[in-house]
């Protein structure tokens, strides 16, 4: 078919820059879709992540307190509980240990540090009782504005009631439960813990927790 005269032959410079401008344009706005669905699947996977790190520490920290063990040493010939709290630190004997079950007791002492981001971290070290050696250390929970701990005394008065310190003080007494507390974003989340043994010495001692020190 021949042309005829005057008839355009193809697309002129300014059809074609145009065209091109389109294409580049819809690139762009397709990388861009694509570039944020991936942003998004993995910001949803780190979320889920770090929910499911969250949710398998707090079991640990649950299944510990709820394991602890009333167990005793000799200081200065006076027995005194392994237990110690304050804000910032956690140490108990269990019967729970992370790395290895149910299997026998162990040391496990719980500590409050801030990173290198200025946030705030917990981190659990585990011995058996009665030595230091092969001492193993794991961060549990991470990326928080503030960790810290609370201790309930028991009244006897009323078991529902009870007052919140941040610092247990008392040697041969346990506390009726303990709280953690976790701030992120001013959003404050806290777990309690019942102890499952709880009182004096002299109430709960027996023969089997007493260990003696071997210092």
């Amino acid at each position: 078919m021949e042309r005829r005269a005057g008839q355009p032959g193809g697309f002129t410079l300014l059809e074609l820059v145009i065209s091109i401008t389109l294409v580049v344009v819809i690139l762009l706005i397709v990388a861009g879709a694509t570039t944020l669905g991936y942003r998004a699947v993995g910001s949803g996977e780190r979320r889920m992540d770090a929910d499911e790190r969250l949710r398998a520490s707090l079991m640990i920290i649950d299944a510990q307190i709820q394991s602890a063990a009333p167990l005793t040493f000799n200081q200065g010939g006076t027995k005194e509980y392994y237990f110690k709290g304050d804000r910032e630190s956690l140490r108990l004997s269990t019967n729970y240990s992370i790395w290895g079950g149910q299997r026998g007791y162990v040391i496990v002492a719980y500590k409050v540090e801030t990173d290198t981001k200025g946030k705030r971290v917990l981190s659990a070290s585990e011995n058996k009782v009665g030595t230091e050696a092969d001492t193993q250390e794991t961060r549990l929970l991470d990326n928080f504005d503030e960790i810290f701990f609370e201790y309930r005394v028991q009244e006897d008065a009323d078991k529902e009631k009870g007052e919140w310190i941040d610092q247990w003080s008392e040697k041969t007494v346990i506390p009726q439960s303990i709280r953690l507390n976790l701030v992120r974003a001013g959003s404050r989340f806290s777990v309690i813990v019942p102890m499952r043994v709880e009182g004096t010495i002299g109430q709960i001692e027996s023969d089997e927790t007493e260990i003696e020190d071997r210092d």
